[in-house]
């Protein structure tokens, strides 16, 4: 379902009673709305969630900004190592009003809120600059994007910054097979055969947009230190991160649940930069324990 959030046409997906819990889910780095697993969903509405998934602006279904150009990512990454103003075609705050759009144009005044990666820098955004339109807050495998924070790890960011040979969907299952693959949980290894398919119908359902990917990684680099902030949210709030990302540290975790006043921490052994299937139900768990800390007005 299409709808227009603020001045972005957004691709969404919402299952559940209008009665339920509402939980918006925002997902990572170039990612549509499908990446959220479909057995995750099912285990949220198990637990009495509304269930809403968006594409962000520049993939899946939603509204693209290909007339904005691509940003040369050498000169983006060059500038962001040198620590100088990184140009980006639009804002994590831009990102971030989309949501809210997609709350505003389903007339839900409070949600829950859990954004993964480049997802829970926009729902950074979201509670820091409408803490009154969050009942919870759960931030999965994501940073405050200070500038000392660790590195990370050279197969992670090769995979990251790497292309595909085509955009020919086989070649782009491959490409997304190997960068999923080095990211991964090392002690939850996907099944390679589910991957490919899930993929395939991934991209299937809409084609990856490579122009968009790079756009919103410059949005990333050009949106700096989030730290400050961080001390206007308000919502209940549980940090998810695998002690073993490669992309993004467990450090960078554990210093967002220290940021946040009254955070909770759930640092998870074996898990890196995804959603293995053995830990949805552990997620589920932890983001409906988290909910329970606070009353979602519907």
């Amino acid at each position: 379902m299409q709808i227009t959030a603020g001045l972005t046409h957004i691709e969404i997906d919402d299952q559940g009673p209008a009665s339920a819990e509402p939980i918006l889910l925002i997902m990572g780095l170039g990612f549509p709305l499908t990446a959220w697993p479909e057995p995750f969903v099912q285990l949220l509405l198990a637990r009495g969630f509304r269930v809403i998934r968006m594409d962000n602006r520049d993939c899946g279904l939603s509204q693209g900004f290909d007339q904005l150009g691509t940003p040369n990512m050498g000169w983006v990454i060059l500038r962001y190592l040198l620590h100088m103003t990184v140009p980006a075609p639009y804002r994590v705050g831009d990102m971030a009003a989309d949501a809210l759009g997609v709350l505003d144009a389903l007339e839900l005044p409070r949600a829950h809120v859990c954004g993964a990666s480049l997802g829970g820098m926009v729902a950074q955004h979201l509670a820091a600059g409408q803490p009154q339109r969050l009942a919870s807050l759960t931030l999965m495998m994501t940073t405050a994007g200070a500038r000392h924070a660790p590195k990370p790890k050279l197969r992670a960011l090769a995979a990251l910054l790497s292309k595909p040979v085509s955009q020919a969907p086989a070649d782009m299952v491959r490409h997304l097979q190997s960068v999923i693959t080095a990211l991964g949980s090392p002690a939850y290894p996907p099944d390679t055969r589910l991957l490919s398919r899930r993929l395939h119908d991934m991209l299937l359902r809409a084609p990856w947009r490579l122009a968009g990917t790079t756009r919103q990684l410059a949005a990333v680099m050009a949106d700096g230190d989030r730290t400050p902030m961080l001390a206007h949210i308000k919502a209940p709030t549980c940090v998810i991160h695998g002690r073993s990302d490669p992309l993004i540290r467990v450090s960078e975790g554990v210093a967002l649940s220290k940021l946040i006043q009254g955070a909770t921490a759930d640092l998870i052994e074996g898990m890196g930069h995804d959603l293995p299937a053995e830990l949805l139900s552990h997620f589920a768990d932890s983001i409906r324990v988290n909910a329970d800390r606070a009353k979602c007005v519907v």
